[in-house]
């Protein structure tokens, strides 16, 4: 027999099965001949005393207990946390129990959580083991064992799904950890002169438009319990992209431990929702990290080349953009933290400044100054910017690629391009080298005519492809050289993807594996750990 209490103590509303039976047979044996029913007074407080203590439910004492488990166990991930906070407010209520027990709600969620496997996470990560014992207890009567009676199995159940339901939601719909969160609070910057002990502050390394949960979200899964659409809406948040797919599928097969890791570390990239997800058509470029490679994707063509990308120390970010211009023989301005590890010992060699063709101006009125003058004081200011010449010599090489970020890096050539030959090539200051920049050039450009091309080519140093240019270096043959164009807009504007996977395609479009050259797999696996085996 279950019974029902309310959250104030008085007893209303006894659903008593031996009660029930026996109205039910006073209903078809109760009535003589006249057709009158003698016992039509009688209502539920008659069988008040039939009521056991072990089948009453208290909403009042069970609400009591979940607020005390979940503050209890404390808080692992950002779902745990709005269990707790949920089941603390004066008004909370029970989402998975009413009068009649636990209905098919939990069956349909269970059902759920038995797949959990397939992404390689553990079941008990999800208590399956303990909501399935727990439903057995409640459906079945089995009450006052360990001294347990139905409100402390309620509640332990209650508390179990909703925790578990809430994980679920936030990790199929956001991603189980948050790369904003952990990537930007991985490395520290070198500690500055004067800068207080307990001021620590962290380089960038990811910058990606995506979906985080908000504040409320957890509500919205809890309207979707109450109203019957759990099942409908946690398939609807499943992630449905192809990629996704075939790392899920590579799972079933036997795998090394190391293998496994790279594919689950992989699979949680794909859960991450981006704002401005990498299309399947058009024009798109991906710099992806750990295979040292650049992809120019166009409907029909594909352009790839290797990359230098950023040191361990002076990683390249993470990030989405749109190359908007390019520059020909572009100036470097040498950043503010390059400036203060690198240049400013160097304050007043003239020597090294004229060796690495390095001027320093005045930010506020582009004066040029004298490099004797500039102390190390003045360089550190930040009132003064250090330039290299454009030239053969620059670091960026003759063209750069620029697009709006906030990490000042760019894609470039370089002055020193033997480093393309080598396997590894994590050795720049951030910014990413291309191997070959005028063929990604003429990839960004929308129906370039010859004469542009040209012009971009004689500016870079290299060999004409029309009579007119070759017809202009002829006539300017005295001249040591030769800047046609500067400035070149790219429309419309190509998107880019600096991406992060340790399996990704090639340009065959085979999956391969990639050196995890930042050790960014073993950050994402250590943050997974409460979900793992």
């Amino acid at each position: 027999m279950l019974y029902l209490k309310n959250r104030k103590g008085s007893q209303k509303g006894y659903c008593s099965l031996i009660g029930l039976l026996s109205l039910a047979a006073l209903l078809l044996t109760g009535c003589n001949k006249d057709n009158t029913f003698k016992n039509k007074d009688i209502t539920m407080e008659a069988f008040s005393d039939m009521k056991a203590p072990t089948f009453v439910f208290d909403f009042h004492q069970i609400i009591q207990l979940v607020n005390h488990t979940a503050q209890k166990e404390g808080a692992v991930t950002e779902a745990d946390r709005r269990v707790r906070d949920y089941y603390a407010q004066p008004d909370a209520q029970l989402l998975w129990i009413d009068r009649a027990g636990v209905d098919h709600r939990a069956d349909s969620f269970l059902s759920y959580l038995h797949r959990v496997g397939d992404i390689g996470f553990s079941e008990q990560a999800f208590y399956v083991d303990a909501i399935e014992r727990d439903m057995q207890r409640l459906r079945q009567l089995q009450f006052g064992e360990n001294g347990d009676d139905i409100n402390h199995v309620t509640a332990r159940l209650e508390y179990h799904l909703t925790k578990a339901c809430l994980r679920y939601a936030y990790g199929y719909r956001f991603g189980f950890i948050n790369p904003s969160r952990i990537f930007n609070r991985l490395d520290e910057e070198e500690r500055k002169e004067g800068q207080p002990s307990h001021v620590v502050r962290y380089r960038g390394l990811f910058d990606v438009d995506m979906d985080v949960a908000p504040a409320d979200y957890h509500l919205t899964v809890i309207d979707k319990i109450a109203h019957d659409s759990i099942a409908q809406y946690l398939s609807a948040i499943e992630p449905q992209d192809k990629f996704y797919r075939q790392l899920k599928s590579m799972l079933k097969n036997d795998t090394t431990a190391e293998q496994r890791q790279r594919i689950l570390s992989n699979m949680e990239r794909t859960r991450w929702r981006l704002h401005h997800p990498i299309p399947d058509a058009g024009k798109r470029i991906i710099v992806n990290i750990p295979a040292y490679h650049l992809y120019a994707y166009g409907d029909d063509t594909l352009l790839h080349m290797r990359i230098v990308c950023g040191a361990w120390k002076t990683k390249t970010p993470l990030l989405t953009s749109e190359v908007e211009w390019m520059e020909v023989n572009p100036q470097w301005i040498i950043p503010q933290s390059i400036l203060e590890k690198d240049v400013v010992r160097h304050a007043g060699d003239s020597a090294y400044f004229a060796r690495n063709k390095y001027n320093i101006y005045e930010r506020a009125t582009n004066k040029q100054m004298e490099i004797g003058e500039v102390t190390q004081g003045m360089l550190l200011s930040g009132k003064y910017r250090v330039a290299q010449q454009s030239g053969d010599d620059n670091s960026l090489g003759r063209l750069v690629f620029r697009f709006k970020n906030q990490f000042s890096v760019f894609l470039h050539y370089t002055s020193t391009p033997w480093v393309f030959q080598r396997e590894k090539r994590s050795i720049s200051h951030g910014c990413v080298r291309v191997e070959r920049p005028f063929e990604l050039a003429h990839y960004v450009l929308d129906q370039p005519d010859e004469w542009l091309l040209d012009r971009i080519r004689i500016s870079m140093g290299l060999r004409p492809a029309t009579d007119r240019g070759r017809k202009y270096l002829r006539t300017h043959q005295d001249e040591e050289d030769h800047k046609l164009i500067g400035y070149v807009p790219v429309k419309p504007h190509v998107p880019l993807y600096i991406i992060y996977f340790t399996l990704w395609p090639d340009e065959t479009g085979t999956l391969q594996t990639w050196p995890d050259i930042y050790g960014y797999d073993r950050v994402v696996m250590e943050h997974l750990k409460p979900y793992l085996p």
